[in-house]
């Protein structure tokens, strides 16, 4: 979208009021000086005589065109004048609007021309009876380009992204960069499905970059929904196209989904992702969050070997679990925000962590691979709480991908020298996590929830388990077992071998850390039963 495909809107034209003003300036000053020259006939003395109305009209002709030029030409000379300015303010009202919604970096409209263009086309669209697609966009690398080749090269990225989106669209589509690294992309006369198709198009191309080697492929993740289906409204139609670029940011980015609310419906969430972002930072300053604590159980002895730190957003604060709110984060760009805004609050919630137990603290990739991160100042904020490192673990959380393996490593090195223990979360959610076992070396080992749980159905998990169990001794590491709901489950993993086991069959959340050893047997031995397979009935059941 250029500035010439901006609706136009200017104040109304000078030149006929000038005229106006000059014909009314004539007129009245014509009828002014009739009407007193009329007056002042009987009290001047006329060569022609004072009664003679013929000649008071002669001279009346003779004086009036040089006093009524001479009178005009002053008035005028001051009209004009005004004229010139009004014409000069014109241009710079233009030259303001424009300015005020063209992105100048990329040359499209920004984010207030996005939201007028959004209303005009939907209004357009009800009242003509037809579709509007649109597709919400989001690059994948900007952050990376930023650390290779500063900013310039951030700015290079997204000017690239828009004249990709500029040359890629159709006649009559109409795009705009609305803050960051979000793009939109407003389809007229166009319905979900044919707005999928140009959608994958423009990552196809923006994938390929250029072959002389001027251009390095851009990598972006999108969403798209239509008006009025499935989006009633000009804000549902952003919201949802929102909803779908965040799923495909949540599950591998580079991708490109049609909204679904099913899939996409964020438990009812219908805000962007500008006003999640505001929500995310006022939750950070204000730490409205309660930490709680789960235990973590030896699967041999069943004591309480350490607890994981969580955190719970408090009632009242837009969210209503603190998976939304991560994810949330993660989306917005305020991971490191919230992150740090927890390692406070469980600090402060901990307390004096009973007998040999350790604290397991959640940090993501985000925040240990900032520029900024200390882990000096990590160890202050828990020492002020009378916390030391050497009872702290810091779990590395899988929930995004590692960017800079070289700074991340560095930065869990300066923590280990501080005595901090190193964990791997969620190992077998996913690729990354396994491929960081062999990067950086771990003091524990947290499997999964989903192998943890579906290793008590399939071989395929069991044989999985078996392979980071070995890993973990090979390198030393502790293994704990995450996700542990029933007794079947707690029995693969005891039988196994893994040493240590969380979830909440072995114990909840709770704000207190005095927890009471577990068990093992008898959890196992009274639930045993109920996951025998089926027509393979214990002995007990029958």
């Amino acid at each position: 979208m250029s500035a010439a495909s901006l609706p136009r809107t200017e104040p109304p034209d000078g030149e006929g009021d000038l005229d106006a003003l000059r014909s009314r300036v004539l007129i009245s000053l014509g009828v002014m000086f009739a009407v007193a020259m009329a007056a002042a006939g009987p009290f001047i003395d006329w060569p022609f005589g004072r009664d003679g109305w013929a000649s008071r009209l002669v001279a009346l002709s003779i004086l009036l065109p040089p006093v009524m030029i001479i009178l005009t030409r002053s008035v005028l000379r001051a009209a004009r004048q005004i004229e010139r300015e009004r014409r000069a303010l014109r241009d710079l009202y233009e030259r303001a609007r424009l300015d005020a919604l063209i992105d100048p970096l990329t040359g499209l409209g920004n984010h207030r021309a996005f939201q007028e263009e959004l209303a005009r086309q939907v209004e357009d669209a009800r009242r003509l009876g037809i579709a509007l697609a649109l597709v919400v966009i989001d690059l994948d690398d900007l952050k990376r380009v930023n650390d290779e080749l500063g900013h310039a090269g951030g700015d290079a990225l997204l000017a690239e992204t828009g004249r990709l989106l500029g040359v890629g669209s159709r006649r009559g589509d109409r795009a705009f960069r609305i803050g960051g690294d979000e793009f939109v992309i407003l389809m007229p006369r166009t319905d979900l499905p044919n707005a999928m198709l140009v959608a994958k198009r423009l990552l196809a191309a923006s994938l390929e970059g250029a072959p002389t080697g001027e251009r390095r492929p851009i990598s972006f993740s999108a969403g798209v929904s239509a008006f009025p289906t499935p989006s009633s409204s000009g804000a549902r139609l952003f919201r949802h196209a929102d909803a779908a670029l965040y799923w495909s940011k949540r599950h591998g980015r580079t991708d490109v989904q049609a909204y679904d609310p099913e899939r996409h419906g964020r438990a009812g969430d219908e805000r962007n992702s500008l006003e999640l972002a505001a929500a995310v930072v006022e939750i950070a300053t204000s730490k409205a969050l309660t930490p709680v604590y789960q235990p973590i159980f030896s699967l041999r002895s069943g004591r309480v070997i350490g607890h994981e730190a969580l955190v719970r957003p408090v009632a009242g604060s837009g969210f209503s679990d603190a998976e939304s709110l991560f994810v949330a984060a993660e989306v917005t760009g305020r991971t490191i925000e919230l992150d740090n805004a927890c390692l406070e609050v469980i600090a402060a919630g901990a307390g004096a962590i009973p007998g040999d137990r350790y604290l397991a603290v959640n940090l993501s990739p985000r925040t240990l691979e900032t520029e900024e991160f200390s882990a000096t100042r990590l160890a202050t904020i828990f020492g002020e709480h009378g916390i030391m490192p050497t009872r702290l673990v810091l779990e590395l959380t899988e929930r995004e991908a590692v960017e800079d393996v070289e700074r991340l490593r560095h930065h869990l090195e300066a923590c280990r020298q501080l005595g901090f223990r190193i964990a791997a979360d969620d190992v077998g959610a996913g690729n990354a996590g396994l491929r960081l076992l062999s990067e950086i070396t771990f003091d524990l080992v947290k499997v999964d929830l989903s192998l943890v749980q579906g290793g008590a159905l399939r071989e395929s998990s069991m044989a999985v388990l078996r392979a980071l169990r070995e890993l973990a001794e090979q390198s030393a590491a502790s293994i704990v077992a995450e996700g542990v709901e029933t007794a079947h489950q707690l029995e693969v993993v005891r039988d196994l071998g893994l040493a240590a086991g969380q979830g909440y069959l072995l114990g909840r959340p709770t704000r207190e850390l005095v927890v009471e050893p577990a068990d093992i047997d008898a959890l196992i031995d009274a639930d045993v039963d109920r996951y025998a397979p089926a027509g393979e009935a214990t002995e007990t059941a029958a």
